[in-house]
């Protein structure tokens, strides 16, 4: 019987067009990842779903296919809305990073770009601890969105003819 719900279940999700998210198809089989930071959350996140796609993360760009550059990586917090009194009603939590993607010739594979989230949300300075917690769960949500954006990006990348 549970079998039946659980096929009942699957049936319904691929008839509304709902698919997991599998592996990327990306067009080349080993990168290095170049960073200011090597150590930072949205890098690590980022080698381990490069790795989970089947790509090989490199230890040097001679190494490596192709070579992608985090140039910056840039949160920041800006005011949306006072109260009458003056107290920040609301945030806007914006999430910038620049890329950059080329090749061992310096052929870029991704033009430099910029990449930027955003996300609202309520302050209640007399919640301020759970306030604080809600922001650091929004930015980890917001690097996550980051590295698939990423992700996506690689997927079409290719080899720019040089002018």
């Amino acid at each position: 019987m549970r079998r039946f719900f659980i096929l009942l279940f699957a049936l319904s999700l691929s008839a509304c067009g709902f698919h997991l998210r599998g592996q990327a198809k990306l067009p080349f089989t080993s990168v290095y990842v170049q960073a200011m930071n090597e150590r930072a959350p949205l890098v690590l996140e980022l080698k381990r779903d490069l790795e989970a796609n089947g790509i090989q993360i490199s230890e040097s760009p001679e190494q490596a296919q192709l070579v992608l550059e985090i140039v910056r990586e840039l949160p920041e917090r800006k005011i949306l809305s006072l109260g009458a009194t003056g107290r920040v009603l609301e945030y806007q939590l914006v999430y910038r990073v620049s890329l950059r993607a080329h090749d061992q010739k310096q052929v870029d594979w991704l033009p430099a770009d910029e990449l930027i989230l955003r996300r609202d949300f309520t302050y209640d300075d007399t919640k301020v601890l759970s306030k604080q917690q809600e922001e650091i769960l929004l930015y980890e949500h917001m690097r996550s969105d980051m590295v698939q954006q990423i992700i996506r990006r690689l997927t079409f990348a290719k080899p720019r003819a040089q002018e």
